[in-house]
C-alpha cells in the first residue's frame, strides 16, 4: 500500500506519516474560495460566508484566528515542531472549535509524532461531525492498518467509498486490504491443514504480490491516504 506526501516534511518511517501531510495541504484549498475545484461528487460542507474584514460577532466563530492559527501550526509542523504546532491549533480551535481544517490538521499531527490513540480520536469525531467527507475515513483506515487491525480498516474505507463512490483512493486502499484478508484466510486454512497444497500455494501467490505491493514489508503502515478533499472552515457547524 503506498501513501502520498507532502512535500513540505519529510516522513519518518513508514507510509503511515505521509497520510496526512499531502491531505492538510488540499483540505485547506478546499474550504475557502478554491473549493470550486472539488471533485465531482465530493460533498464539501457550506464554506461561511463572512468577509474577512467584518467584526466577529460574541459567540460567533473567528475565521481570522482560526486561519491565522492553521497557517502558523502548518509552519511550525513543517519545521518539525509538533507540539508547538498542536499548541496553536489548539489557540485557533479556542476561536473556532468546530473548524474542520483545524481539526484535521490536528489528526496530522498527532499521527505523525506518534500519538495514535489521539489521531484516531480526532479523526473519529471529524467523520462523525462530516460524515460526507471521505479523507478522515481514509486516515481512519491506514492507522488501523498500522496496528494490524484489518477489519476495521476495511470498515473505515467502506464508509469512504459510501462518501465517495468515486474515490479512487480508498477503492485502490480497500483492495489492498483485501489482498491481506487474503492472506490471512489462506493461511488460517493451511494452519488448520498443513497437508492442503491448494492452501500453501495460494498463501504463497498472495505473500509474493503483497511483496510486491509493498516492497518495504510494512504493508500495515502504508495504507495510502487520500489527498485530503475536505474543508470546512470555521462557522460551518
Amino acid at each position: 500500500m503506498r501513501s502520498s506526501i507532502s512535500a513540505a516534511r519529510k516522513p519518518r518511517g513508514a507510509c503511515l506519516t505521509a497520510l496526512l501531510l499531502v491531505q492538510a495541504a488540499i483540505f485547506a484549498a478546499w474550504s475557502g474560495p478554491a473549493a470550486a475545484q472539488a471533485a465531482p461528487g465530493a460533498r464539501v460542507p457550506p464554506a461561511s460566508r463572512a468577509p474577512f474584514d467584518a467584526p466577529v460577532e460574541p459567540g460567533m466563530p473567528d475565521v481570522r484566528a482560526a486561519a491565522k492559527a492553521l497557517e502558523q501550526a502548518r509552519k511550525l509542523f513543517a519545521e518539525g515542531k509538533s507540539d508547538e504546532a498542536l499548541a496553536a491549533i489548539d489557540s485557533g480551535l479556542k476561536a473556532a472549535p468546530d473548524d474542520a481544517q483545524l481539526r484535521f490538521q490536528r489528526g496530522v499531527i498527532e499521527a505523525d509524532s506518534g500519538r495514535t490513540d489521539a489521531a484516531i480520536d480526532t479523526f473519529t469525531a471529524l467523520t462523525q461531525d462530516f460524515p460526507e467527507l471521505p479523507e478522515p475515513h481514509n486516515n481512519l483506515a491506514t492507522l488501523y492498518a498500522a496496528r494490524g487491525d484489518i477489519d476495521r480498516a476495511r470498515s473505515a474505507l467502506e464508509d469512504a467509498i459510501r462518501a465517495l463512490p468515486s474515490y479512487a483512493l480508498a477503492h485502490e486502499n480497500l483492495g489492498d486490504i483485501y489482498l491481506r484478508l487474503a492472506e490471512r484466510a489462506y493461511q488460517r486454512a493451511f494452519a488448520a491443514d498443513p497437508a492442503s497444497r491448494s492452501a500453501r500455494d495460494k498463501l504463497a501467490l498472495v505473500r509474493e504480490l503483497a511483496a510486491k505491493v509493498s516492497p518495504d514489508g510494512d504493508r500495515p503502515s502504508g495504507t495510502r491516504p487520500a489527498r485530503a478533499r475536505p474543508a470546512a472552515p470555521a462557522g460551518t457547524r
